[in-house]
């Protein structure tokens, strides 16, 4: 086939439209790499769902094209689906050496032991198929996020990863030569964070909090807590500097940072001197102003740690008046009530709570617009490709490069699932694939749907009734009942005349069936449910769910 029609397929899965479940596939001829693997949390109207992942229907269909999964970061978002995806499609994993520890971890606790897991170091090159893949150091919340150079035979597609450009990093700088040495060189297609592109201006450096930690340890004298996200391991190891400076223990708090912390230290990209971490049973051995506390809960979620101690929950850890806690993150949208009502419960029980509005105690992970202008100049690529944001950001992103000089027609705001084919010379997008997302639920993987999810949704907001009728099988007269049975709607001991007048009517369109010879099951429960419906809602304005029961005798 001639070079000049030959054409790669770039199909984003997942991180479009949204923030979180990235997943990207990158086809040429019949071979496929896949770009990250993430999940991200339910939101509020997916009641009961633990996580969301992409619709990896297109990599099933195809699986015998699909090579290996490349990795930028060990965030929940970039390598929480795994287990789930690699249930269905068995491939070689690669990715950095903290990356990977978070990886293999998760798939441990899913019972996977027959993955393959290839590390590779930053600065390396790997041959996956046709595609050889270079992992270039990148700077992010996390210890060896990398950026990726595709490289394939007809060009580059270079892959920010979520970056920022910190010239003061907690750990390694991002490798700005090698980004320039790409662009001097030609980059076919950019694809770049978009999370922050409405902030004008740079990120703050992560060491502005070192130092305000070091303040806020320097000016305590009582137990110091601070609630971090788990996979902020730059954060962690902060926290660690400054209670090490300040001669005070750490005691780690919750499942999620007690695993990170773990697998991060074992690795060498946490750097805990020894003897520093204590058992929350040995605090009783210090005074506290030798204790800190490390725990999740900083987005305020009701299992977290820092939440089950503002509300007396926590089984051996409770505030005590005079603690200061510290909230070092900034509540991810949706989630401010609940922060809020953590804070406030903080404050109640007499701690000193301090938080982002007070102090530089959260910068973020994500570049802004002199920084992503700054990768764009770098990369100068011929094509370019927002991703990871919601639509607002990605249609800003696109805005911003077009203010550097590039072409519009050059610019590509996709939707997940949306097929972008380019070539040497070409870009277009031309189709789509199946795509969306999966709901986990527990143990299921895709089985709650809309459905489900509607009637979740109707039993939390209008309660339950449950109508059970005993009907004589050869007379087709009522036997027994109707008895009702009512959860969320009415408290039954209250309600009885309601209930009696209900019991009336339902009898009433029993017996209208009878009379009309009408003996099928589905009738009679149609029945039951429609009469009882309008009387219920004449009476209360509210319309509960309605379950007939009919047993024949």
């Amino acid at each position: 086939m001639n070079r000049k029609t030959e054409k790669i397929r770039v199909i984003p899965l997942g991180g479009l439209n949204e923030i979180g479940k990235n997943m990207t596939a990158i086809e040429y001829k019949d071979e496929i790499l896949i770009v990250d693997c993430g999940l991200s949390f339910p939101e509020d109207e997916m009641l009961g769902i633990d996580i969301v992942i992409p619709d990896i229907s297109y990599l099933i269909k195809n699986q015998e094209k699909v090579k290996g999964i490349v990795l930028t970061h060990g965030h929940e978002d970039h390598i929480g689906a795994l287990p789930y995806v690699l249930k269905r499609i068995n491939v070689p994993v690669y990715g950095s050496r903290l990356t990977l520890g978070l990886v293999e971890f998760k798939l441990k606790e899913h019972k996977m032991s027959d993955v393959v897991t290839r590390r590779v170091d930053p600065g390396d090159k790997v041959t996956i198929g046709t595609f050889d893949v270079e992992f270039i150091i990148s700077t992010h919340s996390i210890p060896d996020a990398c950026a990726l150079a595709i490289h394939t035979p007809l060009g580059v597609i270079f892959h920010t990863g979520d970056f920022k450009i910190d010239y003061t990093p907690i750990g390694d700088m991002i490798d700005l030569h090698k980004i320039a040495e790409l662009g001097q060189k030609g980059v076919l297609l950019m694809l770049a964070d978009s999370t922050n592109v409405e902030r004008a201006g740079t990120t703050m450096s992560e060491r502005s909090v070192g130092q305000t930690f070091e303040k806020v340890f320097g000016n305590t004298t009582s137990r110091i807590i601070v609630a971090t996200f788990a996979s902020n391991v730059h954060r962690i190891q902060q926290i660690v500097d400054a209670a090490f400076k300040f001669n005070r223990k750490i005691v780690v708090s919750g499942r999620s940072m007690v695993n990170v912390v773990s697998v991060a230290h074992e690795l060498g990209a946490l750097n805990i001197p020894d003897g520093m971490i204590i058992d929350v049973n040995d605090m009783d051995k210090y005074n506290d102003d030798e204790i800190v506390i490390v725990t999740t809960g900083s987005q305020g979620e009701p299992m977290a740690a820092l939440s089950r101690m503002a509300s007396s929950d926590h089984r051996k850890l409770d505030i005590r008046p005079g603690d200061t806690v510290v909230i070092s993150a900034t509540p991810i949208p949706g989630n401010e009530k609940s922060v809020t009502r953590v804070i406030n419960q903080l404050f109640e029980k007499g701690a000193d709570v301090i938080y982002e509005s007070l102090a530089d105690v959260h910068v973020s992970g994500h570049a802004c617009q002199e920084e992503l202008k700054l990768m764009h100049r770098l990369a100068q690529p011929k094509y370019f490709m927002p991703v990871h944001g919601e639509f607002r950001h990605l249609k800003q992103h696109g805005k911003l490069a077009e203010s550097l000089g590039m072409d519009k027609e050059n610019i590509f705001t996709m939707q997940n699932g949306s097929v972008l084919e380019i070539g040497q010379n070409f870009a277009k997008l031309n189709g789509s694939v199946p795509s969306g997302r999966v709901l986990v639920d527990g143990l299921g993987v895709g089985d709650v749907g809309n459905i489900v999810l509607r009637d979740r949704k109707h039993l939390s907001e209008d309660g339950l009734m449950v109508v059970v009728v005993t009907i004589n099988k050869a007379t087709g007269k009522i036997a027994a009942g109707p008895d009702i049975i009512s959860r969320g709607f009415v408290y039954v001991r209250e309600s009885e005349y309601l209930l009696e007048e209900a019991k009336k009517v339902i009898k009433t369109a029993l017996q209208k069936c009878e009379e009309q010879n009408i003996t099928e099951w589905s009738q009679l429960k149609n029945a039951i449910r429609d009469s009882l419906k309008d009387f219920l809602y004449s009476k209360t304005k509210r319309r509960p769910m309605i379950l007939p029961v009919i047993m024949e005798v």
